[in-house]
């Protein structure tokens, strides 16, 4: 493993580290604009190859609210508030349930339930024509809010079950990638308190998040080129193909 150090731009060591960190930044982000999330995944999962799991978390946990404040306000006027109004308190309840959950069992057996549960969904999800995915209701805003808040404070992410309820609202693409970052920022926002507070965010840190800002936002603007070019079709089928790597990385 090797940490970054931005104080030491002349160390000839620094640029490969640096350009491998740039690219996936930039892919990551590629695909949070195109179907609207995502990027927090395939950035950990790479980053993590080559820089401490300790750091490259926070990094991408500010580099995913900038993303969430970008796509949020570029798409506001497509946001759909009212259905916020039970995912948040859900998510937020499942935040607390989730801690608990990490302080006192094993994460491991709820991993496989997840990869389970994902996998199922997109089967379920691909049995059908997207314009022929049941319809439903808003009270399950709630239970899927809470199952995305007890995941995300598990593994830093929780944006299947949220996937999946903005799929089965049947909400067109654009709507559902500006709604799904309003519940992305407000988790990232308590996520960035929580590592203040343990001390898992600190200077160096941000100083990295913000050397990296400008490639996010390079992938941003080129995923939001083909956000913009896909039918809604596409758009459902390229986040059903998605979840379902997921599914499997959680599995494996």
């Amino acid at each position: 493993m090797h940490t970054i150090d931005m104080i030491n731009l002349l160390n000839p060591h620094f640029w490969p580290y640096f350009l491998y960190g740039a690219f996936v930044v930039a892919l990551a982000f590629y695909v949070r604009a195109t179907i609207g999330f995502g990027s927090g995944l395939i950035s950990v999962s790479l980053l993590s190859l080559m820089f401490p799991i300790k750091e490259v978390v926070p990094v991408v946990l500010i580099l995913d609210l900038a993303g969430s404040i970008l796509l949020g306000a570029y798409d506001f006027a497509h946001i759909r508030f009212k259905e916020l109004t039970w995912l948040f308190p859900g998510s937020i309840i499942g935040l607390i349930i989730g801690t608990f959950i990490l302080a006192n069992t094993d994460a491991q057996n709820i991993t496989r339930f997840l990869g389970v549960f994902i996998i199922s969904y997109v089967i379920y999800a691909v049995s059908f024509k997207p314009e022929k995915l049941p319809i439903i209701r808003k009270f399950w805003a709630f239970p899927l809010g809470m199952l995305a808040g007890i995941i995300g404070s598990l593994y830093g992410g929780g944006g299947p079950p949220l996937v999946a309820y903005l799929q089965l609202r049947r909400i067109e693409k654009r709507s559902f990638r500006a709604t799904f970052q309003v519940i992305a920022l407000l988790d990232n926002i308590l996520r960035v308190f929580t590592y203040l507070s343990v001390g898992l965010l600190n200077l160096k840190l941000f100083e990295i998040s913000l050397s990296l800002i400008p490639f996010a936002g390079l992938g941003l603007f080129g995923g939001n080129k083909l956000h913009m070019k896909i039918s809604n079709e596409t758009f459902m089928r390229l986040t059903l193909l998605f979840l379902f790597l997921i599914g499997v990385k959680y599995l494996i």
